[in-house]
Order: C-alpha cells, then sequence, then structure tokens
C-alpha cells in the first residue's frame, strides 16, 4: 500500500507535465482507491514522514532535476509543480538543500564545467 502512495506521488511529480488542479490528498486517495485520513496514518507511521514531507522533498527533487536542464525559468518551474510563488519555492528549496535554487543551479554548472575540464 505504502509502494502504491509512494509510486502515484512520484509519478505525479516527475512523470507528468502538470500537476493535478486537484489537492493531492483527494488525488492520491482517487489513484489508490482508499480513504486519505487512513492513508496518511499509514503512510507516516511505516516512513516515518507524512505524506505531505515525501510530496515536498519529491518537488525539490524535480526543481533540482530542471534546474539542470536549464530549459525553464524558476517561475516557470514554480507555475509547474503549482507553487503558489517563486518565493514560496525558493524557500521550500532552500529548507530542504540548504541552497537558494540559483547558488545550487550555479555550484552543479561549475561542477559539470570542472568534469568537463578533467576528462
Amino acid at each position: 500500500m505504502i509502494e502504491k502512495v509512494k509510486n502515484v506521488i512520484v509519478e505525479m511529480i516527475h512523470f507528468s507535465n502538470e500537476l493535478p488542479a486537484i489537492n493531492y490528498s483527494h488525488y492520491i486517495s482517487e489513484k489508490v482507491d482508499y480513504d486519505y485520513n487512513y492513508l496518511s496514518n499509514l503512510f507516516t507511521e511505516v516512513k516515518g514522514i507524512t505524506i505531505q514531507q515525501f510530496i515536498i522533498t519529491n518537488k525539490i527533487e524535480r526543481v533540482k532535476e530542471l534546474l539542470l536542464y536549464d530549459q525553464l525559468t524558476l517561475t516557470e518551474i514554480a507555475f509547474q509543480l503549482n507553487y503558489s510563488s517563486v518565493a514560496h519555492l525558493s524557500t521550500q528549496f532552500k529548507k530542504i538543500t540548504g541552497l537558494s535554487p540559483s547558488y545550487y543551479k550555479q555550484m552543479k554548472k561549475k561542477r559539470i564545467h570542472n568534469r568537463k575540464l578533467e576528462a
């Protein structure tokens, strides 16, 4: 059951072009066909984090990927992942990674550049 919930979340965030317009709890409950409160309690008990925390972590991982692809602006990424604003995305990103999105992007580009020089 927990794997189903994780798979729904990962698929929703990483493999769809747009996140659902309905709230995540309803979406997950609908996809897994179980009451969200039951799923939430079970998930927290088994994984030690809430479904919401799992969603946030996965959204930040997706932001990292999109930053490295360098095809979308931070505003476009925020819109694509249903953040209320770039500031909200940036705050969450920094809380999870300890870095601002722009610093993260800059740091990763330097690493990639340095690897190319070493090769």
